[in-house]
């Protein structure tokens, strides 16, 4: 991507810093680069961290970007979207990182009704904030190939990016991806309880809890074989690993694990309907 195109980001949180961030790491021209809030103090903090463009005039700031990052609460998506509409130029992408917001209502909040605008649709998760996140991206038909390259290496700054083809899916990447580290903080949570019981210090259960989950995430991401391989791999016959394996499967760990992932889907449903 050029690092002359023009990004307005509507919004200064965390995920937006991030973003910012993981741009600059990257060789993005600072310059090129402003950031929107109505509080200064993320302003501040943002411009003398990056050394970017602040503002807290939104609408004068997509005027002058050819990307426009939406990354402010679902809850208020349609009160900051509304005011744009008159300021997006013919030819902008807007990119969208807010849970549950579908492209029709933010097509129609940022002033589509008599035109498709080129929405990207985004579904981050949290461990962005350090670099190492997961995106779900999709694109309405009104997305180039060049803007979805855009949209690709503006997420590719804080992690890896996929896409999906079909938006209804977004719900399922919301169950596996955009709750998931959730899933893997209860379990370092249950292990180190778990380690306590059985005498350890909480430090220590923390810490091998923690650098085990690490640990085992790198081995997946690294290794050429499936993560079932690599589980039997760990797992000799009648030992210890095999004990544990068959209490939680006696335990209905599986289905525990499918029932919450659908809770979190139709929970991603419901929203949608709520919010737009």
């Amino acid at each position: 991507m050029s690092s002359t195109a023009k990004i307005a980001f509507i919004g200064a949180g965390n995920m937006a810093s991030s973003i910012i961030g993981g741009l600059i790491a990257n060789g993005y021209n600072k310059g090129a680069i402003i950031a929107c809030d109505p509080n200064p103090s993320a302003l501040e903090n943002l411009s003398s961290s990056f050394g970017i463009a602040t503002s807290t005039d939104n609408t004068a700031a997509v005027k002058q970007a050819t990307i426009v990052v939406l990354a402010v609460k679902p809850q208020v998506m349609q009160a900051v979207c509304e005011p744009l509409a008159s300021n997006l130029g013919d030819n902008s992408l807007v990119i969208s990182i807010a849970a549950g917001i579908a492209c029709s209502s933010l097509n129609l909040w940022l002033g589509g009704a008599n035109k498709a605008l080129a929405l990207v649709r985004c579904m981050p998760n949290t461990p962005a904030l350090v670099q190492a996140g997961a995106s779900a991206l999709f694109a309405n038909q009104q997305v180039s190939e060049q803007q979805k390259q855009q949209a690709e290496d503006i997420l590719k700054a804080v992690g890896i990016v996929d896409w999906v083809n079909d938006e209804q899916h977004m719900d399922a990447v919301t169950a596996v991806s955009g709750s998931g580290p959730a899933y893997f903080f209860l379990m370092i949570e249950a292990m180190v309880a778990a380690g306590v019981k059985q005498g350890l210090s909480s430090e220590t259960a923390a810490a091998l809890a923690k650098q085990t989950a690490f640990g085992a995430a790198k081995l997946a991401l690294q290794s050429d074989v499936d993560v079932d391989e690599l589980r039997r791999r760990v797992t000799s016959p009648n030992g210890t690993t095999a004990a544990a394996l068959a209490s939680f499967e006696n335990n209905q760990f599986t289905t525990v694990v499918e029932a919450a992932m659908q809770a979190c889907a139709e929970r991603s449903k419901e929203l949608a309907k709520e919010l737009g």
